[in-house]
């Protein structure tokens, strides 16, 4: 089963790596991959949540930068560590034929994606806490996470499997923060 599994994420991302190549992807992927593309969104988000909000949008930013920081030391230090899935790039079989479009394959290990982790912590934190202000904050939360796990397959750097993981991961630490602000702020 587990070797259907990981033939199936090989055609899979085959499919996206290959596939999908095109000269706009080509372009715009490293930039959505890129974490330096995303600081002008957090200074937006950080500045709007502190106009609008003050001291709830303080805790409101503490509480997303600890989801991704949360995210982020758990997936690499501690999963990746245990599973030690090579990188698409790093993995002898198809090594040779992955199209990578980024310089450098990456350090480390590939499962699960710590993109996926950190960028959907962030987002289905902030999606949680404002949703009831912001109704289509959602859709634009799951968009941007989302273009970034896909922008780690088609670059070559992760498998499907990887982003698919760490979005599921991400998801569940941006939650509990979630959850962890309501406690904190229950009017908000």
């Amino acid at each position: 089963m587990i070797e259907h599994l990981v033939q199936f994420d090989r055609h899979l991302f085959h499919f996206i790596n290959h596939d999908l190549g095109n000269p706009f992807f080509d372009w715009l992927m490293p930039i959505l991959r890129n974490a330096r593309t995303w600081i002008p969104l957090y200074i937006i988000v950080t500045g709007l949540c502190l106009w609008k909000y003050k001291k709830q949008g303080a805790i409101i930013i503490v509480l997303m930068a600890l989801s991704a920081g949360l995210a982020d030391f758990t997936s690499a230090s501690i999963f990746k560590k245990e599973v030690h899935r090579l990188r698409p790039c790093n993995d002898p079989e198809i090594a040779p034929t992955v199209v990578l479009r980024v310089n450098g394959c990456g350090t480390g290990f590939s499962f699960p994606s710590t993109h996926a982790t950190d960028h959907f912590a962030m987002a289905i934190f902030i999606a949680f806490v404002l949703y009831k202000r912001w109704r289509w904050i959602w859709l634009w939360a799951v968009l941007w996470a989302g273009s970034i796990c896909f922008a780690q397959v088609y670059v070559g750097v992760h498998f499907p499997i990887d982003v698919t993981v760490g979005t599921l991961y991400g998801f569940l630490v941006g939650w509990l923060m979630s959850l962890l602000f309501k406690k904190i702020q229950p009017a908000f």
